[in-house]
């Protein structure tokens, strides 16, 4: 039961982290310029938007990190 909880959450995880990372702005797109954020993002560094976005990002991660290690000790031999 509990197998099937870690792989679904392992599942979502990963899909989330697609799209974070393709939200993520590379050499001037992204997330930023979608909302109308470029010039303040090019003039003032990160915006308050990106930076939220890294933290879920690095978040997300480190469950995926979790849920990759439990599954591989759960899976049997």
């Amino acid at each position: 039961m509990i197998f099937w909880f870690v792989v679904v959450l392992h599942v979502i995880v990963s899909i989330a982290l697609i799209v974070l990372v393709l939200l993520h702005s590379g050499k001037g797109g992204g997330l930023s310029d979608m909302f109308g954020g470029g010039v303040g993002a090019a003039a003032a560094g990160s915006t308050v938007v990106e930076q939220n976005l890294d933290r879920i990002t690095i978040v997300l991660s480190l469950i995926f990190g979790f849920t990759t290690i439990v599954l591989a000790l759960m899976l049997p031999r």
